[in-house]
This record gives C-alpha cells, structure tokens and sequence, in this order.
C-alpha cells in the first residue's frame, strides 16, 4: 500500500480540528475527512478549562481564540431550599496552569478559528464534504474509501485517527464496543441570546466573591434539576432533566421552553438558538486503538456534563497522540510508543466521567427526603480542602512513558529571562521536550550532550552563567522551586503534553533518569 499520508483525521468537528492543527505542528502529512461542508451551526460544547488553553498556546492559536471565550469563576450547587450547598470557586485564585481554570465559548466560531488555522501548515489538507465508506488496514498502512460529490476515491495513510463524534462510523466498522458505565438520563438543553443579564432567585449562602452571571448554577432541586451556564456575548444555556412521563416532542415545544426559562429572563428580549433533548451517558470504549487506527473524543469516551469535560478529553487525547506520532513517523521512536495511548488516557477519562456520575446522581436527586439528606451533607463539607475544577480530579499517569513517582500535568508559572522579559514558561522553551534543573551543577556534560542531541530545552533556575544551550529564568513567583521542593527533587524532565516524565534529586540520578527517558523514546 501506498503511503500518501502520515495521518488520517475522520471527522473534523473541534477534536479532529484540534487535532489537525497539533499535527501540522508536528510536522505530520496530514489530511482531514469531513462529511459536512462547513462546521455545525449550532452550539453543542461551551466549556473548556486551562489546560485547553495551554493546548492552543502550543499551536499559536491562544491570544487568537482568548476574545472568543468568556472566562468563568467556577461553580455553585444550589440545594433544595434555595440555597448553597457547594461552591467551587475560583475568583481571586492564583492561575497556577497560566490561565483561567474554566472558559465558555461558542463552539461554532470555535471550529471556524481551529478549521482557518489549518491553512498555515501546507502539509496539512482538509477535504470537507467527503465521507468515508470503507476502511482497510495492513502492516504498512490505512485505506479509506471515501465518497464526495458522487465519485469514489481512495485515502492512503500510515495511520488514522476518528474523531468522528459519539456515534463513530470507525468505531462501529471496527466493532470496538462500549462498556456502559451506568448513567443515562435525559435532559433538554436550551441555547438563547439574551438582551442583557439573566436573572436568579435569591439563593441564600452565595459567596460575597461569586458572581453568579460568571459561575455554572447547578440547581439541585427534586423538582426539577436544571444547570445554567454562562456563554460567551449574549450565549446562555440551561439544561433541564426530564422527569418520568415527558416526552421529547413536549419538551422543545416553544411554549413549554418560554415556561421553563422566563424565571430568568425577566423584562429582556431573547432568541432561542437550540433546544434539543439529549441522554446524558457515560460511556467508553472498549479499545481506543485497533491495529494503525485510533479513536479520540467521543469515539472513544462520552462524559455526563456536569463537570464540562467532554470536549477536554478529547483535546487531551489528540495531545497525547500528537507528540508519539510525531516521533515514530520520523523514526525517533519504536511503533510500541504508540501502545501508551489509552494506556494513559483511559485512567484520566475514567476518573473525570466517575466524579461527573457521582455528582449527576447527586444532582439528579429526586427523593426531597434523599435530597435534604445531601444538602446538610455537602454543607458541612464546604470549606474543607477539596478539588476546585473537574481537571484537578485527573490523577498522574502512572503507566506509559513516565518514571515511576511522576506523571501530574505540570503547572504553567510566569518566568523572568535575562533580559527582563516576564512571560509564561511554555513561551520560553517553545514546548517540545523540557529539562528543569534548580541549580546548574545538577548537568553533567553527557546530560547536555544528550538534549542538545535531540533537540530539546534546558531550563536552569540557577542564577549563576549557565553553559551553552543552557536558558537560564528567574522563578519570580517560587512555583517551580517549589513544585520541586514538593517533590523533593532538584530536576524535573516535562514531557510536551505538559505532564512530568520524572524527577531527579542530583546529577547521578538525572542521568539515570535522562538514559531512562531516552530508552523509552527509542527507535529500536
């Protein structure tokens, strides 16, 4: 078989977009089937948190994308009686990751930005309107049969990637099953501009810093469970869970969605964008890799949306596949480094779907007797430590390419280089491969030979002349010296989707950790 292309992208929605865009960074021959002819019209995701936006940074699409998003303080639980009962807030928090912890946008113009970005990389092809009917694979490649305009071609690739949405054609032709994870309930999700502020009851408990036209409400109230989120301009949303004996057809029926959101539309005009009744599921799949082919988003993992990870955990995926395919196309790597993928995604996408069904069931509790259990419940838990955003649930990647005792996503600090320029880390080093050393002592000759060898970065915090190579930052606020200190290390090797390869104390153990790594990362 011909090889045309490194990568085959199916699907262009924001995960295959995304994904297209960290390719062509890469360097991957890339080519992107889409059955539509332009993006969805309509919003579907609206959150996104600060990893996402490292992601973007990392492709030069953040400063782009930031005027689009709307920034968000977090999220507040109302319980049954009107009043607080959790509050995840985030507003006058330190940014440790370098940005918001949560952004709402509108994902239309989302996937616009993402699609117009992949012009600047001449490798990367997108051919809109195409379906894919067929798929065959080999040792050498992936054939897709594709239909456009009523003719039929043929696709060549080394590998391919479908990020073809939750009812995947990929997956279904490659007969990868989903474990159901035991959560289904329908809700009617509701898009409106709105002329002006929405408005709120007067929940009792709100903290004097949350303002609530800025924070996800979640009203977990027995008689009606129901979110509202706050969009970007004039975007709201609100979700609201069926109860027994409705139907689909009664539910989007214009008179019935006026009556359910005119509580918080009061005196302002609004045009309706979407309704729509949706089975909130969490489900994943039971291979997120068959032979060369892999699944990303929704093809592989769908999420109840209480905590607005969905559309994360596909950009996450894309990330981790980027920088391996990268380094086996190129022949820096075996092929087994590709074996890693769901090897450490799928730890991450369990973790975040089981704490969103727990707080769904939670949410959707409709026993008033149940509920006013939980209420006290929750409220004697407020106050104490506890995760402030869904992303903070995702554990360390344990197994993969890691060293044993690391694998946590990094924090994205602001820096000061020599020449007295402030900016965040990702901007010094240009991302890649990242060696962090507090002092200059800790790198033997070998161990700079070694990165200069493969390209990566070196970044002392010791504020004595660094050797050749070698970028030397003021830690202006400590956050790397001590992220450090919290792990009783003075190095750290930072893989390029932003989590920590592994520590070393001093310079025998960061060589052992530098040939660790480079075995790992072997063509052989």
């Amino acid at each position: 078989m011909t090889t045309t292309y490194d990568v085959a992208i199916i699907g262009c929605g924001p995960i295959g977009a995304m994904a297209a865009n960290l390719f062509g960074a890469a360097g991957l021959r890339t080519i992107v089937i889409e059955r539509e002819s332009a993006p969805y019209a309509m919003p579907r995701a609206v959150h996104i948190d600060h990893e996402m936006m490292r992601l973007f940074n990392s492709v030069g699409l953040a400063e782009t994308l930031l005027p689009q998003m709307r920034e968000a303080q977090g999220h507040v639980h109302i319980g049954a009686d009107g009043g607080v009962i959790r509050y995840l807030g985030t507003a006058g928090l330190p940014k440790l990751f370098g940005w918001a912890n949560d952004y709402f946008f509108y994902q239309p113009e989302l996937e616009q930005t993402l699609r117009d970005a992949m012009a600047r990389y001449p490798h990367v092809t997108l051919r809109s309107g195409t379906t894919m009917t067929a798929l065959q694979q080999d040792q050498h490649g992936v054939g897709i049969t594709v239909a456009s305009g009523g003719t039929m071609d043929k696709i060549a690739a080394r590998y391919a990637v479908a990020c073809d949405g939750a009812s995947s054609p990929t997956r279904k032709l490659l007969g990868i099953p989903l474990i159901d994870l035991d959560f289904d309930e329908p809700w009617l999700v509701v898009d409106a501009a709105v002329d002006g502020p929405i408005t709120f009851p007067d929940f009792s408990g709100v903290p004097a810093a949350a303002d609530l036209q800025s924070v996800s409400v979640m009203l977990c109230d027995p008689k009606r469970p129901a979110t509202l989120v706050p969009g970007r301009g004039q975007h709201r949303r609100w979700e609201f869970m069926l109860l027994p004996g409705e139907t689909d057809a009664e539910m989007v029926g214009p008179e019935r969605i006026a009556a359910l959101i005119a509580p918080y539309v009061e005196g302002r005009s609004y045009r309706l964008t979407r309704a729509a009744v949706y089975r909130f599921h969490g489900l994943v799949a039971e291979r997120w890799q068959d032979g060369r082919v892999f699944l990303a988003g929704d093809a592989a993992h769908q999420t109840p949306p209480f905590f607005g990870q969905g559309m994360c955990h596909g950009m996450r995926d894309v990330a981790n596949l980027a920088w391996k395919l990268g380094r086996v196309v190129s022949g820096k790597s075996a092929p087994a480094l590709l074996d890693s993928y769901q090897v450490e995604r799928d730890p991450h996408v369990r973790a975040v779907v089981g704490a969103a069904m727990q707080a769904g069931r939670y949410i959707c509790e409709r026993d008033p007797a149940v509920a006013r259990e939980r209420d006290l419940r929750l409220r004697e838990a407020m106050g104490k430590p506890a995760p402030a955003t869904a992303g903070d649930l995702i554990p360390p990647i344990r197994d993969g390419i890691v060293a044993p005792g690391a694998g946590e996503r990094f924090v994205h600090p602001y820096v000061t280089t020599d020449d007295g320029r402030r900016a965040l880390l990702d901007q010094i080093t240009g991302g890649g491969f990242v060696l962090i050393v507090a002092r200059a002592d800790l790198l033997s000759a070998e161990t700079i030979a070694d990165w200069t060898r493969i390209g990566g970065r070196i970044v002392t915090l010791d504020q004595s002349q660094p050797g050749p190579g070698v970028i030397r930052v003021a830690d202006t606020d400590r956050r790397l010296q001590n992220w450090l200190t919290q792990h009783d290390a003075a190095a750290m090797i930072l893989r390029p989707d932003f989590y920590v390869y592994g520590y070393a104390g001093d310079q025998g153990s960061l060589d052992q950790l530098t040939r660790r790594w480079l075995d790992q990362l072997s063509p052989q």
